[in-house]
């Protein structure tokens, strides 16, 4: 059975485990390396059956403890070119990728880890490189996708094809608009290469959610300018309004929860 936690999703770090009894894939490493090893342990995980470590994008708080990790696990990185560079260029990464576990990865084209089929794909972002991941497992059909400026006709299609997925719901535009952020800062979260908000998330899962869908997690809720109860009530009735009932209750057309910021998730198994 395949399983998947989240150990912190937001602007102070993103990082999440999609395991097996026999292997793993960490995706991100944005949270700080004694923290993450401690939630590890509480969990009863580790990270030596993991394959690696699937990296989005380069900024801070989804690459902070990438160099540290790898080195600990001896774990090869997959990034792109793009964002390898970032990383290297990123002062926050105080112990950079060593050279061995560098795996530069091209969007579009799939790759292999053990019983994993991975899928990378375009993510508009303001970035260096900002990718999202397909990741098959068996009959399992997993989709991440964050720090989302716009959707592209891709992203759309990979919407369609989730079994299960995770989608950023970022923001609140009233709470965006009236919060202590700069403008220009504004600017950029509500722009094409900025955030997706709670109304984006919702029209996207309204329009290209298929019945397949069963479990959606809401992912990078904002500190300042969201709220896990306004996320997933805003989603929730969006979709409500086109005929889509989401969440835990009985005859729903799909789970919906919300990761937490900054403390793990409960483990959810992926039938």
């Amino acid at each position: 059975m395949l399983h998947f936690v989240s150990f912190g999703s937001g602007s102070s770090g993103n990082c999440s485990l999609l395991y097996t009894d026999e292997e793993a894939l960490l995706i991100d490493a944005g949270v700080g390396v004694r923290t993450l090893k401690k939630h590890l342990k509480n969990y009863g995980l580790t990270l030596r059956d993991s394959l690696g470590i699937l990296i989005t994008h380069d900024h801070a708080d989804h690459v902070r403890s990438v160099g540290c990790l790898s080195h600990d696990y001896n774990l090869p990185v997959f990034t792109t070119h793009g964002a390898h560079e970032g990383i290297t260029k990123n002062w926050s990464v105080r112990k950079k990728i060593e050279p061995d576990h560098v795996k530069i990865i091209e969007k579009g084209t799939s790759f292999h880890l053990g019983p994993f089929t991975i899928t990378p794909f375009g993510v508009p972002h303001d970035s260096t490189d900002n990718v999202g991941y397909r990741i098959v497992y068996g009959d399992v059909n997993f989709v991440l996708m964050t720090d989302i400026g716009h959707l592209t006709d891709e992203m759309k299609g990979y919407i369609a094809e989730a079994n299960y997925l995770v989608i950023e719901a970022d923001y609140e535009p009233q709470m965006l608009a009236a919060g202590p952020y700069p403008q220009h800062l504004k600017e950029r979260i509500a722009g094409p290469y900025g955030h997706q908000s709670n109304q984006e998330c919702a029209e996207a899962l309204a329009a290209y959610a298929t019945p397949r869908l069963k479990h959606v997690w809401l992912c990078h809720l904002s500190d300042e300018n969201n709220h896990p109860d306004l996320a997933e009530k805003t989603v929730k009735q969006l979709l409500r309004d086109h005929g889509i009932v989401a969440g835990n209750e009985k005859g729903a057309d799909f789970a919906l929860d919300v990761l937490k910021r900054k403390t793990p998730s409960e483990v959810f198994d992926l039938l």
